[in-house]
Order: structure tokens, then sequence, then C-alpha cells
């Protein structure tokens, strides 16, 4: 794989937890059709609401990508924080890949191809996917958003949305949000792009408002490392 695709992989995506195989899901919510008797834009007003007020998220995550055209996927784990204003830790515990944000430069690292990709964070494509996370950003606004059936994609006692970005981006041509029913919190998020590709996280044992490190979102690659600029 690529340095370019994986970076797509790393960093430009989140989702859930794995009862359902990546492949089912995209199906499922075309099957499932959005629920017109409820507002697709009050669920998201209570997930911008919730990320508004909290300063800081923290959890451990697990990542499965699947590239359609090799049908191959790939998991991992770690953990990720995030901090307003726009800064954002994630470390792969499983590869030592590490992605880091101090709000103004995100800094992607890959172990095996020893390369770091580095990047103005306005210039970069993924921001409208996390940006609610990280205090800026507005779904309603960056987001065509329709409701999903739920329990027809086993994810009961919560909101499935499915938002299609209004400014198109190479990035991704979807996002599917699993919002806790009762808190309002995301817990999956799923991916969608051109290609067919799917990148999903779980968000494992969240936390909010905890004291974050100071360094957390600094990151010096190892000696030997190519750095990569646009």
């Amino acid at each position: 794989m690529k340095f370019s695709h994986a970076l797509l992989a790393v960093f430009v995506g989140l989702a859930a937890p794995l009862t359902a195989f990546p492949t089912q899901a995209d199906a499922q919510a075309k099957k499932a059709g959005a629920n017109k008797n409820s507002s697709a834009n009050a669920v998201a007003t209570g997930v911008q609401n919730f990320y508004d007020k909290s300063k800081s998220f923290k959890a451990g995550f697990k990542q499965r990508y699947w590239v359609k055209a090799y049908n191959k996927t790939k998991d991992s784990k770690g953990t990720v924080t995030f901090q307003k204003p726009g800064k954002m830790s994630w470390r792969y515990t499983n590869n030592g890949n590490r992605v880091v944000s101090d709000g103004k430069l995100i800094k992607i690292y890959e172990s095996d191809n020893k390369q770091m990709y580095e990047q103005a964070m306005g210039k970069s494509q993924y921001p409208a996917a996390l940006a609610f996370l990280v205090g800026g950003g507005n779904l309603i606004k960056e987001f065509k958003l329709r409701k999903l059936d739920s329990r027809q994609l086993k994810f009961e006692g919560g909101y499935v949305l499915e938002g299609v970005p209004k400014k198109p981006t190479p990035a991704y041509t979807k996002i599917l949000l699993y919002v806790d029913g009762g808190t309002y919190q995301v817990r999956r998020v799923l991916l969608l792009d051109a290609q067919g590709n799917r990148n999903r996280f779980d968000f494992v044992s969240p936390t909010v408002n905890e004291k974050v490190k100071k360094d957390e979102f600094n990151f010096k690659p190892p000696p030997g490392t190519q750095i990569v600029k646009p």
C-alpha cells in the first residue's frame, strides 16, 4: 500500500464496534433509508451541543480499514486524545504509527515506511469529518444529513446519521455517525470513499474534560524519517 493511500486510512476516518463487517454496513444503510418521522438535524444538534461543551476527549479506539480493490482488511488499535482548539493525538499501539496535530500543523507518521507527512490543518482534506470533535465545524452546515434506521443497522438504542459532504472532497464521499441515544456522543464512525474503500473506528471507554499532558500534541519522528510535504 502506497504511503499516500495508507495516509488516508490513518486519519480520514473513524468507526465502530465490529458488530457488522464494513462491507455490510453500506448495503444496510441503503436498505434502511431515511426515517421520515424524526429529524436528522435534531440528532446532529445534540451531537454538536455535546462536543461544543467538551474541552477534551480521550478514548481507546479500534480501526478497521477495508481496501475494496484487494478485498483486504487492516485492523489497528490505540488511544486517541482531542483537545480544543483543533488539537488531536492518535497513538497506534500495534504498529508505532502516530497522528498528531497542534491545531495548526498535522503530522502523520508511518513506522513501516519511515515516513512522516506534514500539512497545514487548513489545507487538509479530513477536518469536516472530525472538526466537531475538536471545537470546529458544523455538521448541519457541512453535510447533507439523513437519519437511518438504527435497528436495521444493528445499533438499537442509538441514532445513525448519514452525511454527504456539501463541498465534495477526494477524501470520502459519505460518513455514517453512530450516536449514543442518551448522551449524543459519537461511538462509531464509518467513512466511505469514491473507490469503495471503508474506514471505521470504535471509540472505547471515552472520557471527557480530563486533564491532558502538555506534550501530548508534540511529536518528533525517529532519526532517518523521510518528511513528505505537499
